[in-house]
């Protein structure tokens, strides 16, 4: 009966083989974020073989600053690779002979111990090569696991492997890849020069950026991700950590399907999704109005000081019956007519010299504007202008007072760099728009002589829109 059995095996391991030797082969697509491969339209398995390199490179992780990134393919995240279900996939993995370290892959849409790490363990100037037959549907994290596993991850190997269910995926007009990673230097957010990793912050789980697509304003102006009215934009959104679960919301829009996890459950109707580290999730929606929708980590802190911001570009005809834009605007006075401020009654203080006009100017600005332009009026890099030095705010005191009055949207160049967003009007008094405006245009560098109540009133005077210019 033994004797039968093993025959039955082996009979069973050789049709099996003979099954996999028929299929017909063919080289993966390969792509960078946000790009994605196209969909796979053929009705059977194939033997897909992928390709795919490991190198450490120097690039940009924000505005003056570089950083040693680990990667698979020479960007982060790393390729993108979409494969169907029921594929052989035969996995070639080479490491760069300038690699300072061996690296190796784990793949989440591999069944088998590590995920093919063991297999793929890849010493610099060596290949590896393993295979694995795709069994199930859905959207995987990839990443390094070679000791130390959080270093590799934290340096930015990681990437996003698509098994398109047999049957495929409904069809829609666009497709996009966008993954968040968290990264920890020895400097502090910003500072300038080539960082290097800082293994204490990273245990300690302290990013300083928090990004997406391995560096800030990967997906802004001219990098952002583009669509029509009237299309459904698909993003295959994945985090790679190490350390942070993901808060992924697109501001202004709501995801009509989500496919948790990157599975087949299906989720309607969702405003943020949690996307964990090591984790992933297919989003959908329909682009109903034009704009610029800002994709963020809600965990705010992160987008607005971290770097997880990308935008959306979406072009096409009005729909007002859908968002109508600002319709009004007019003065509220609550109370007996009593203007208020955010802690206490306005009370009308005259200063009466520059520098008493710059101390009043400052309790305003504290209040009012450091949340975007910061405390050290240094804004936040592709999101918030600097104040700090400004070309755009020294040359035109006044220009400056009717955008406090009227408020700006639309674009914005302040020392050679373009900004994109919309800053409100503030219901201010002439008295303290011409404090506030002293004290920035005399504070980090700037210079002035300041603005006087009666200055304000001439700008005010001249009824306006939402400056765009």
């Amino acid at each position: 009966m033994r004797i039968n059995q093993k025959i039955s095996l082996l009979l069973l391991s050789l049709a099996a083989s003979c099954a996999l030797a028929d299929l017909p082969t063919e080289q993966a697509v390969l792509t960078d974020a946000p790009n994605v491969p196209p969909a796979i339209t053929r009705d059977h398995a194939a033997k897909v073989v992928v390709n795919l390199e490991t190198k450490e490179v120097v690039k940009r992780l924000a505005d003056g600053v570089e950083y040693t990134f680990w990667t698979f393919g020479g960007s982060v995240p790393g390729k993108f690779i979409r494969i169907r279900e029921g594929d052989e996939v035969e996995f070639n993995l080479s490491n760069h002979p300038t690699s300072k370290m061996p690296h190796n892959i784990d793949l989440h849409a591999v069944t088998g111990a590590g995920g093919g790490a063991a297999s793929s363990f890849t010493a610099p100037g060596h290949s590896s090569k393993f295979s694995f037959t795709a069994l199930n549907p859905g959207l995987y994290v990839y990443h390094c696991a070679t000791a130390p596993v959080g270093m590799h991850i934290a340096n930015g190997m990681y990437g996003l492997i698509l098994v398109q269910p047999k049957n495929g995926l409904p069809k829609v007009d666009r497709e996009y890849y966008v993954m968040q990673g968290d990264f920890y230097t020895k400097g502090n957010y910003g500072e300038p020069g080539l960082q290097p990793f800082d293994m204490s912050k990273a245990v300690k789980e302290d990013a300083d950026y928090v990004v997406f697509n391995g560096a800030v304003g990967s997906l802004v102006g001219d990098n952002a991700i583009t669509a029509k009215t009237g299309e459904t934009i698909r993003l295959y959104v994945g985090n790679g950590g190490p350390n942070l679960v993901s808060s992924f919301h697109v501001i202004g829009e709501i995801f009509d399907k989500v496919y948790v996890s990157g599975g087949d459950l299906v989720n309607h109707n969702v405003q943020t999704e949690l996307i964990p580290a090591g984790g992933s999730s297919i989003v959908e929606f329909k682009l109903e109005v034009p704009g610029t929708f800002i994709m963020v980590d809600h965990s705010i802190f992160r987008a607005f000081n971290k770097g997880a911001l990308g935008m959306i570009k979406v072009s096409g005809p009005e729909n007002k019956t859908i968002y109508s834009g600002k319709q009004s605007d007019t003065v509220y006075l609550p109370e007996g007519n009593a203007i208020q401020s955010l802690e206490e009654p306005v009370k009308a203080v005259a200063a009466k010299s520059l520098q008493e006009r710059i101390q009043l100017g400052q309790r305003i600005y504290e209040q009012n504007c450091a949340a975007c332009h910061q405390p050290t009026g240094e804004g936040i890099p592709n999101a918030f202008p600097p104040l700090a030095k400004s070309d755009f705010l020294m040359k035109d005191k006044l220009r400056a007072a009717g955008i406090v009055i009227n408020g700006r949207q639309g674009t914005i160049v302040v020392n050679d760099k373009t900004f994109v967003g919309a800053m409100p009007a503030f219901q201010l008094t002439d008295e303290q728009i011409a404090n506030v405006l002293s004290y920035v245009t005399n504070s980090w560098g700037n210079k002035s002589d300041g603005l006087a109540p009666e200055d304000v009133a001439k700008v005010r005077a001249k009824p306006q829109n939402a400056a765009t210019e």
